[in-house]
């Protein structure tokens, strides 16, 4: 009889352990670039035409502005370059993604800054340029001019980490800094929601609109090379 018990008790538990907990998933991958051939557009993500996200076609992407999956040394990543432009692409939620932040606040990503805008900084309009940036957009707000509101993180040519820059309903976020080298590839972890909180008050909508990859470099009239990698989502721990 106590065989068959502790039989029972060893084959719930293994079950349990097996069976995943509806809705409690750890993380969400976005994208870790590995399903793309070396050299291929990450069309997964979308681009930006006139105002409204379109699918990424070789019509956006030239000698001076371009996203594209590189491989080195086993590693498969997403590069972004500019060159005296803007270059950005996106995912957006309830289309290409499925984010609450009420079960998964936590926005991971690894990023490697090559080249960074000569002289660049997020606190100036005129020399406004980010090598390497995420960006999340929250809401559209306005009555007549609708802008979105969002946070942007940011590789800085010239701010250190920590730095904090408004620009009306955007909040720009340092979090890799040139002062602290480039060239080496770096994990980036940040709780979006407890971010929210501290740079606008208040608790944030549950479901951002869009996530977006961008590297600009129009400003400086510059040149800016950065790569992207392992993009997911976490719960907090």
């Amino acid at each position: 009889m106590m065989h068959r018990i502790l039989f029972l008790f060893l084959a719930v538990a293994f079950l349990g352990e097996q069976a995943p907990v509806q809705g409690r998933q750890t993380s969400i991958l976005l994208d870790d670039f590995e399903s793309y051939e070396d050299g291929a557009l990450p069309v997964k993500w979308k681009a930006q035409l006139n105002g409204k996200l379109v699918p990424l076609t070789e019509q956006f992407t030239h000698k001076n502005e371009s996203f594209y999956v590189k491989k080195e040394g086993g590693k498969q990543f997403v590069r972004a370059y500019s060159k005296g432009e803007a270059v950005h692409i996106a995912l957006q939620n309830g289309e290409d993604l499925e984010w609450r932040l009420s079960k998964h606040p936590v926005l991971s990503w690894d990023w490697r800054a090559n080249t960074l805008p000569l002289g660049g900084r997020e606190d100036k309009d005129d020399l406004n340029d980010s090598g390497a940036g995420i960006y999340v957009m929250f809401s559209m707000e306005g009555i007549i001019i609708s802008r979105p509101k969002a946070i942007k993180y940011v590789y800085s040519s010239t701010l250190p980490e920590g730095t904090v820059v408004t620009y009306g309903k955007l909040k720009v976020i340092v979090v890799s800094s040139n002062l602290d080298g480039i060239g080496m590839w770096k994990t980036i972890t940040r709780d979006v929601a407890a971010d929210y909180k501290e740079v606008f008050g208040g608790n944030p909508p549950d479901r951002p609109m869009i996530i977006r990859l961008w590297s600009d470099s129009d400003n400086t009239k510059s040149e800016a090379s950065s790569d992207f990698d392992n993009i997911q989502l976490l719960r907090r721990f």
